[in-house]
Order: C-alpha cells, then sequence, then structure tokens
C-alpha cells in the first residue's frame, strides 16, 4: 500500500514537469529580474541592439560589472541546461554594454602606445598636442610618440573627450600596448577619471605569488641550525687525533693573544712550545700587520669625473643593428679611386644652368647617388637581401642616405633613384635631411631602401672609411674625399694633376661573390669617370 502510494505521488509530480521547463525558460528570457514586474524576450532583444558597438568594449570582469536595475549578477560556475543559457545571455549583455573595470566609472576607452614600427617594442612620449578634456575627433594628431626609428604623430581613431593623460610628455621606454591616456564619449564623464590609474595585467597573479616564497624561508632557516652541528663535531675529533704540547706560561701567552698552538713552530724540548716560540711568532705576525696598510695607501688612484648621457630610442636601434650587423653578415671590402675631374665639369655647367633658371644646386653627392643607382640596375645582383630560405632581388632601386643629426644617425630613402634626374634626387635629399635633423621623418621616408650610400668626404675630408651593412641590405658604399694627385703623363718627362675619388663598397658574402662585388665598382666607376652616360 505505502509502494502505491509513493507511485502517486512521482506520477503528480510529473504532470508539472512542462510547467518548470517553461519557468525556466521565461526566467532566462526575462534576464532574471529581481522586481516584480518582467519584460519580454523580445523587449530585452531590442535592447541588445540599441547597445553601441563592441568595439568601444573596456575589458572588465565578470564580478564587477555594474548592472542595471533589474539584473542580477551571475554566478561564474560551470553550468549546463537552461542554467548555461541564462549564463550565456548574461556575458553577452555584459560585453554588449561595454562598462569599465570599476563599478563607479562610465565606459571608456585605455589607448595604448601603439606599434609605429615594425622594429618598436617601446617608444618615448615626446609632446602631447590635445590637453586633458579636449574634444578628439578620428584623424586629429593626440601627441607626438618617438619611436626607435624617428618621431612620429599618433592620430585618434574615435570621437570623445581625453579624459586622462597616463602618460604624461617626456615619459620613456614605454612597452608596445602599455596604456598612454583615457577617452570618453560624455564630456560629464571626464572628471570621474581624475584619479584613475590603469590596472595591469599581471596584478591578478601578484597575490597567488605572494604565499610561494614562504616556505623557501622556512627550509633556509632550517639549514643554518644544521651547519652548526657539523661544524661543532669537526674540533672536537681534532685534539684526538694531533695533540700539542706546549709550557703553561706558553699557553696563556698565547690564549692572551688569540693565537692557536698549532700554527706556532715548536723549539722547546721534546716538540714543546715555549714562551720564546710563542713571543717570536707574534713578532713576526706584527711585521706582517703593520706592512700591510701601506700597501692600500700606495694604490690609492683619483677617481675620474664623468657624466652619463642616456641612450635615445635611435642610439639603442643603431647600436643592436650595428652589433647584429657585424656579428651575423660576414663582410668583405671591396676599394677603387675613381678619376672625378670629368664629373665636377659636368656639376659645373648644370649648376650654372640651375642658377639661370632658379633652380637648386646639385652636389657631388646627387651625382655619386645617381651613378650607384645605374649601377645596381647594371648589377642587380647587388641590389639582394639574403633569407634562410633564399635570396630576394629587388627590382626596386632604392637608396638610403646616411645622414647624421644630433640625435643620431638615419638614413632616409631615395625610392626609385634610377629613374629620377639629378635635380629630383637633389630635392629629395635636401627635404629628407631636414626632416631628419628636425626629428620628424616618418616610417615610409626611411623604410624601403634596398642599397645604402654613407659620405663622409665631402662634409669631413675623410679619405677612405669602411661602412657597416645595414641589414637586411647586402651592401653599403663608404665615399671618401676628392684629392688631387700628381699622375704619369703620355710622355716619358710628362705629368698631370687629377682629382681622385676613394670608395669602398662593404659586401655581404652569402650574397655578394667578390667577382660580383668587384663588377659593380666597375659599373659605379664607368659612370663617375664618364658621367655624361647617366644622363642617357
Amino acid at each position: 500500500m505505502a509502494y502505491a502510494s509513493r507511485i502517486i505521488i512521482h506520477s503528480n509530480k510529473l504532470k508539472h514537469v512542462s510547467t518548470l521547463l517553461r519557468r525556466e525558460h521565461s526566467v532566462a528570457a526575462r534576464g532574471f529580474s529581481n522586481s516584480s514586474t518582467h519584460p519580454s524576450l523580445t523587449a530585452r532583444e531590442d535592447m541588445l541592439k540599441t547597445r553601441p558597438p563592441v568595439e568601444r568594449i573596456s575589458k572588465c570582469r565578470a564580478t564587477t560589472v555594474p548592472m542595471p536595475s533589474g539584473i542580477s549578477t551571475m554566478s561564474t560556475k560551470p553550468m549546463t541546461g537552461p542554467s548555461f543559457f541564462r549564463e550565456y545571455i548574461s556575458s553577452q549583455m555584459r560585453s554588449v554594454r561595454g562598462f569599465s573595470s570599476g563599478s563607479d566609472l562610465p565606459p571608456h576607452q585605455e589607448i595604448g602606445m601603439p606599434s609605429l614600427s615594425p622594429t618598436m617594442t617601446e617608444g618615448n612620449i615626446a609632446r602631447w598636442l590635445k590637453k586633458e578634456g579636449d574634444k578628439v575627433a578620428p584623424g586629429e594628431v593626440l601627441c607626438e610618440v618617438e619611436t626607435d626609428k624617428a618621431t612620429v604623430e599618433m592620430e585618434c581613431m574615435e570621437d570623445g573627450y581625453l579624459a586622462k593623460i597616463v602618460k604624461e610628455e617626456g615619459a620613456k621606454a614605454i612597452q608596445v600596448g602599455e596604456v598612454i591616456a583615457i577617452t570618453v564619449e560624455e564630456e560629464e564623464d571626464i572628471q570621474k577619471f581624475k584619479d584613475y590609474t590603469p590596472s595591469s595585467g599581471a596584478s591578478p597573479s601578484a597575490p597567488e605569488a605572494k604565499p610561494a616564497p614562504s616556505p623557501p624561508k622556512e627550509e633556509k632557516v632550517e639549514k643554518p641550525a644544521s651547519a652548526p652541528e657539523a661544524k661543532t663535531s669537526k674540533p672536537s675529533s681534532a685534539p684526538s687525533e694531533d695533540r700539542t704540547f706546549a709550557s703553561p706560561l706558553a699557553k696563556k701567552l698565547a690564549e692572551d693573544n688569540n693565537v692557536p698552538l698549532s700554527s706556532i713552530k715548536a723549539t722547546g724540548p721534546e716538540g714543546r712550545i715555549v714562551k720564546a716560540d710563542v713571543e717570536e711568532f707574534l713578532a713576526s705576525r706584527g711585521k706582517e700587520t703593520t706592512a700591510k696598510p701601506s700597501k692600500p695607501t700606495d694604490s690609492k688612484v683619483p677617481a675620474l669625473d664623468y657624466v652619463d648621457i642616456p641612450h635615445t630610442q635611435i642610439r639603442k636601434v643603431t647600436a643592436s643593428r650595428l652589433a647584429f650587423s657585424k656579428q651575423t653578415i660576414p663582410h668583405y671590402y671591396l676599394t677603387v679611386d675613381t678619376c672625378v675631374d670629368k664629373m665636377m665639369g659636368l656639376r659645373s655647367q648644370l649648376n650654372s644652368f640651375q642658377e639661370t633658371n632658379g633652380g637648386k644646386r646639385i652636389s657631388v653627392n646627387d651625382l655619386v647617388i645617381k651613378a650607384a643607382a645605374l649601377a645596381l640596375r647594371k648589377v642587380p645582383q647587388c641590389n639582394s637581401s639574403w633569407t634562410d630560405e633564399y635570396i630576394r632581388q629587388f627590382s626596386n632601386v632604392n637608396i638610403n642616405v646616411a645622414v647624421q643629426t644630433e640625435n643620431g644617425l638615419y638614413v632616409p630613402v631615395v625610392k626609385d633613384a634610377d629613374k629620377k634626374g639629378l635635380s629630383t634626387i637633389g630635392e629629395e635629399v635636401r627635404f629628407l635631411a631636414q626632416k631628419a635633423k628636425e626629428n620628424s621623418l616618418k616610417p615610409e621616408d626611411y623604410e624601403g631602401g634596398t642599397f645604402t650610400v654613407s659620405n663622409l668626404g665631402g662634409p669631413f675630408g675623410i679619405k677612405h672609411f669602411c661602412a657597416v651593412i645595414n641589414p637586411p641590405q647586402a651592401a653599403i658604399l663608404a665615399i671618401g674625399s676628392a684629392e688631387k694627385r700628381v699622375v704619369a703623363g703620355g710622355g716619358p718627362d710628362q705629368f698631370n694633376v687629377a682629382s681622385y675619388m676613394s670608395v669602398t663598397l662593404s659586401c655581404d658574402h652569402r650574397v655578394i661573390d667578390g667577382a660580383i662585388g668587384a663588377e659593380w665598382l666597375k659599373a659605379f666607376k664607368g659612370y663617375i669617370e664618364t658621367p655624361e652616360s647617366m644622363l642617357l
């Protein structure tokens, strides 16, 4: 009878299963409202559609997201069935709302340090062009960032207000991705970020790392405790193995002066230490101690006066790239002397023409760049780059030109130099050199070079030098100064005076064989000594 009654009770419960399931789904659709009124699922979907796009979402924790009235905070435990559906709806709602990580902060956007060049890992804030509270719009410049190669303008991507400048002007060594500023959508939200500090990604793991060091400390305390036990056992066995005999007076004198008897040479009867032995030992030790202090007084060296100059970003990059070049690229060097009399004569003619027509003067460096570009087109093997899988030979001839500034060494690029005239090359070189001195080069002004020219002859009078290859390029040309030399003439007693310029080609032996490098120098020398051929 009791068994039958239990069956009847359970059957009555099964009648309400569909009702319970409908309740669960309806609760999920209502978003778990704690109030007496429950909006419908259609209304909830309409509310989600009107939310702002997800692209302005800031990082937030599930336990600290502020929920509007009528929506409860969900547990983060794993769920299945209707509970899992409710958690999914709640998480999607949190993502669309885009609330900040603090419960008292409005929606905002954290602006991180951008990567403005392929090799950039950190940057410096050179100057802020906007201040806190200013309205910003897409395309407006927020600040100037000093990258590893130049100072680049950082533009704003969205409308809003600059609420907080996290990294002040002059901040250095800011890692890529590190927060530098905060923007908000509404102007009244600016004051709420006055004392805002961005949360670091490593902060959650910090509390877990604190208990870990405590066990090693306890182990370290136990080790010194066991060490004295081992030390005390050794002296106890020493007297039993080798006993030292001494007279009572000698023992007393040695104890008063903290002298171990084992270090004193015995001269008494039957190898006994007497008073004279202790006195002799003390006298000899006194001579040694008095002689030692005199050595440091003689070895004193006056302190050097110096100044530590902090590294700039361009100096760091130059150091790392050149060190990488010398350590990984097998350099070899080819030098040739070129007669520049005809080139100087052509330059004088062209400059006279330029002055008549109001144009800029053409420099020797412009002619060298043009000659190098044409030689690369004639010997394209030198216009290449090494990789582990293949040698990449470039179709474009882009010449980097080394420019020395107060901030460091820059190498702006003249693109397609083989297709440009001397006047155009001269104008571009002057423009890029000025931007380099003003520290305002953009990435497109120095990236994409296939060959480099470095000239220390004209500005500094250096006769000859060997330049370091600028990776990933395979060669660099070093230009020395021109000087007059006496050369043999046609007859036995005839001598002529001519101007010669020394140039050295540094080559990557993995890419350019010696004969190929020599062929390129032959072509370059031909253009310099027969400059009219460059105009063809």
